[in-house]
């Protein structure tokens, strides 16, 4: 088989292994540059994991040195007004999963992550960072402000420190990001993979109902004003009070025993 018939290696890793869905960006040549063809395999993959109720817990990561510099700028030149606006569409329609899907979402970042690699970290739910991984949404620096990118920037970080990265595209570091609530943990290098493993382990310990309809209630009650959000809340806490995993968690922390969750 000659190289140009041969099989191009997937841009995009997906691995499952006891409920955890591992999707590894694979475009180390590229700083893992989000290609039409990378966003396009997120998208469906996605799909796939949101219907499958085997899925408990998403871990995104990548090879290479760089977790994910962006957009693949060799892409973007001199294309038509259509072609842009499917770009920056597709690249929000997988944010958008991102948050939508029932399964809490891990980004494991293991180096820089860059414009649209650093809106992929603020889309996730939680996220873990090595000491080397550092964060920066430079576009302004090539002349394409990172406006996508902003918008779960400003929802993970406080707005002046997102404007201090958007206005000048300076890099803050992993500590920075620390402090500034755009990850979690920050560990050694060699400690990513178990502090990982611990976040996967506490979550499939939980029921995975209640899960569910935490991660989707999170994100619903954020976005509205106080008395609302308290008038939805209620109806969220009625709904999942009258779950059958709800009244096996009160009669397991009564019986002082371990709870079995069915899904239900």
């Amino acid at each position: 088989m000659d190289a140009a018939t041969e099989r191009q290696p997937d841009e995009l890793e997906v691995r499952t292994e006891e409920g955890v869905v591992s999707l590894v960006l694979n475009r180390p040549e590229t700083r893992n540059a989000l290609s039409r063809t990378l966003l396009g395999r997120l998208e469906e993959t996605l799909d796939a994991i949101e219907a499958d109720p085997t899925a408990r817990v998403v871990v995104l990561g990548a090879h290479g040195p760089v977790f994910c510099a962006g957009h693949d700028l060799s892409e973007m030149t001199n294309r038509s007004e259509a072609e842009y606006r499917d770009l920056f569409a597709a690249c929000s329609r997988v944010m958008l999963q991102l948050r939508r899907l029932p399964q809490p979402v891990i980004a494991r970042v293991q180096g820089m992550a860059t414009a649209a690699g650093c809106q992929l970290v603020a889309a996730c739910d939680l996220a873990v960072a090595s000491t080397e991984a550092r964060f920066a949404t430079p576009g302004v620096k090539i002349g394409l402000f990172c406006t996508t990118p902003m918008v779960p920037l400003v929802r993970a970080i406080p707005d002046k420190a997102a404007m201090e990265m958007l206005l000048t595209g300076a890099a803050i570091s992993a500590e920075r990001a620390l402090a500034l609530g755009l990850v979690n943990r920050v560990v050694a290098a060699g400690e990513l993979d178990l502090t990982i493993q611990e976040l996967t382990a506490a979550i499939l310990a939980m029921s995975p109902l209640v899960i569910r309809l935490g991660k989707r209630a999170f994100y619903e009650l954020r976005d509205l004003d106080e008395p609302a959000a308290y008038a939805r809340a209620v109806e969220v806490m009625t709904d999942n009070a009258l779950r059958h995993d709800a009244q096996e968690g009160f009669a397991a922390f009564l019986q002082k025993r371990r709870p079995v969750w069915t899904g239900d």
